[in-house]
């Protein structure tokens, strides 16, 4: 019995989804120790302490669930934001939200929208509901706008837009994204993938909660796995309509946010001092990174989350993997169909002072 005949049409062909090595595996592999990791867009500071914390508070109740609503982090996140109860949906990291918005919205007779080198899942998850991806080509590496809103059609029921945009980090201010909303038909739900929105500066900083009060098919979707440093945890959120956040929460998976995660949410969401301190360092490194490359001549996509993109301008594989036997894991990204880039995480000060001498010596 061969079971890709039954499967649904649109796993049939789907390719999983590459995550980056973890240090553990390469150690193995190559025998090479102190390996810096520089592919996954990770927090360089690790789970802050006020986290840590919370989770030790949690031990004792581990063989209960999870309060399956998430109370105390809706409660959380409708302090630090001003936003009402009833709109938030809590996640398995905003994977597990971008997701669960296809499921709730789209079907094989549908159509999404989203750009050339936007998120992977983008595509991963239209494919997999058998809806019409309509990928619209980037411009300068990132959203065209007006093009997003020629390509929508009476199909159209999802639009994804990452701001700051992962792999190419490219940012839409918020006059852009206004303009764009409301140009946008009421009935088409429009999701904007703000992983990265702490890594901007506030002076900049999209007020996407503003634009919830105007556009009421608008879905915020963000996570706790970039600037609050709880990737391992999974836990996202979006903020929505409350309509909209009723019918997101009848396709949720109960418990879909463990005892752990919640509480290290709760902590996290209230450390200002932690992100601060994160968002200082990305600031300070990624310039860094800008002289380095403009000293060497590499072009480089500037960018507003916690990673760079350089073009190589030859196939980067090889590169990656030298990269890799000096000890540096950073990211190819052919799959988005940028065959001579790399992105590299925005890591710790000695992080990225050893990935431009590697850098350097494999491009020799």
């Amino acid at each position: 019995m061969q079971f890709i005949n039954i499967a649904n049409e649109g796993v049939k062909t789907l390719s999983p989804y590459q995550p980056g090595k973890p240090i553990e595996e390469l150690e193995r592999e190559l025998g090479i120790q102190n390996i810096v990791k520089l592919a996954s867009n990770e927090n360089p500071f690790g789970i802050p302490e006020s986290a840590k914390k919370a989770i030790q508070e949690q031990f004792a109740e581990l063989t209960r669930y999870p309060d399956a609503n998430g109370y105390a982090l809706k409660e959380a996140i409708v302090e630090k934001f001003g936003v009402n109860m009833d709109q938030i949906t809590l996640g398995n990291g905003s994977n597990d939200l971008l997701e669960l918005i296809a499921h709730t919205f789209a079907s094989e007779h549908d159509e999404i929208i989203f750009s050339q080198y936007g998120f992977v899942v983008y595509p991963l998850v239209s494919q997999a509901i058998n809806a019409k991806a309509v990928v619209i080509p980037a411009k300068d590496y990132g959203h065209d706008l007006d093009a997003f809103i020629a390509a929508i059609t009476d199909k159209t029921k999802l639009i994804y837009v990452a701001n700051p945009n992962n792999p190419t980090g490219t940012f839409l201010t918020h006059e852009q994204i206004d303009s764009f909303l409301s140009k946008v038909p009421e009935n088409v739900i429009v999701v904007l993938d703000e992983a990265y929105t702490e890594f901007t500066l506030p002076s900049e900083r999209v007020d996407s909660f503003a634009l919830l009060k105007k556009y009421s098919n608008l879905v915020i979707c963000r996570t706790l796995s970039k600037a609050y440093g709880l990737a391992g945890l999974r836990v996202g959120y979006t903020v929505s309509d409350p309509e909209i956040a009723d019918l997101f929460n009848r396709v949720r998976q109960p418990f879909n946010c463990n005892s752990l995660a919640l509480a290290a949410a709760i902590a996290v969401l209230k450390d200002e001092d932690f992100i601060e301190k994160v968002a200082e360092n990305n600031r300070v490194e990624m310039a860094r990174y800008e002289q380095f490359f403009k000293e060497n001549n590499l072009e480089y996509i500037p960018s507003k989350g916690n990673f760079i993109t350089v073009d190589l301008k030859q196939p980067a594989l090889p590169i990656f993997e030298k990269l890799l036997r000096e000890g540096v894991i950073v990211r190819p990204i052919a799959g988005y169909g940028l065959p001579n880039h790399l992105r590299i995480s925005i890591g710790l000060p000695e992080e990225n002072t050893k990935l431009f001498k590697a850098l350097l010596k494999v491009l020799k």
